[in-house]
């Protein structure tokens, strides 16, 4: 009787603890902080973003310009591997580098390198912007990389403005640009797709972290890449669309603890009822 009172007790506490965990059964930083109203931001600011296309395709025919200034497919470049498409510009003086600066770190400690598993592409949305323009760009991201396997896999890419237009819609990217100054308001992100040119991911803010870039390339390989650790890690995470990242999956290891304890017990108190009820046949009188 006393096993079978601890274990409903116990039962009961993870029940609780599992609730607690629950979305919406507690205030959040992100529940607390309101937006600002509209009208407090700037015009140009308000237009810009990300409209998140997961499950669209990226346009592979779609003609761009590389390092040298030649025309080449999107899919070519690809070569039929996972992609992480960085949209920068390369004038601009100081978000879109730091961008650069925090994948190439991103990357740099990833178990697996672009040379042979995934295909990185930053690509400039201001026409303005040429070959001379990516090649510089490139020579300082190769330097933050600091490795020279997978550096030729690491692109850098221009195009006119019909191609960025298209490109930009295929991701549902949107960015303004401040007629006085020629500078570009615009948000900060990666996109994930995968050998097929469908997006799979979106990777939000200046810096993305390795476990979550791996975590998208794993998911985003279909099984080409990453180890049973990586796919049994996916079970411990996941993916939150709306913040761009994973997160662990702190409710559904709860009920699953909780599952298993109530396994357990169950297992324990039948064992001590079948015990209990032999004794009481040993003790009848014959």
């Amino acid at each position: 009787m006393k096993i079978a009172l601890f274990c409903l007790l116990l039962i009961c506490s993870l029940g609780s603890e599992a609730r607690a965990m629950e979305p919406g059964s507690r205030p959040t930083l992100a529940d607390e902080a309101a937006p600002p109203p509209a009208g407090i931001l700037p015009a140009a600011i308000q237009e810009v973003g990300f409209e998140q296309r997961i499950g669209e395709s990226l346009p592979l025919d779609l003609l761009v310009r590389d390092e040298q200034g030649d025309e080449v497919r999107l899919g070519e470049i690809m070569d039929g591997r996972p992609v992480v498409l960085l949209p920068a510009y390369y004038g601009c003086p100081m978000l879109c580098p730091m961008t650069i600066a925090g994948l190439m770190r991103a990357i740099r400690v990833l178990a697996f390198d672009a040379s042979s598993e995934y295909q990185v592409i930053v690509y400039s949305f201001d026409p303005e912007d040429d070959a001379e323009d990516a090649r510089v760009q490139r020579k300082d991201a190769l330097k933050r990389y600091g490795h020279d396997r997978g550096k030729q896999d690491i692109r850098f890419l221009t195009g006119d403005a019909g191609m960025i237009e298209a490109l930009n819609t295929s991701i549902g990217l949107r960015v303004s640009k401040d007629p006085a100054s020629g500078e570009f308001a615009h948000p900060s992100g990666v996109v994930v797709a995968t050998p097929g040119g469908t997006i799979s991911r979106y990777l939000f803010g200046i810096e993305p972290s390795p476990r979550d870039l791996r975590l998208a390339l794993v998911e985003s390989s279909q099984e080409r890449l990453g180890t049973v650790a990586d796919q049994i890690l996916l079970f411990c995470f996941s993916y939150d669309p709306k913040a761009g990242k994973y997160n662990r999956l702190t409710l559904l290891s709860m009920r699953g603890l909780a599952g298993l304890t109530i396994g357990m017990m169950g297992f324990l108190i039948g064992g001590a009822l079948w015990r209990e009820r032999r004794r009481g046949r040993k003790d009848l009188p014959r």
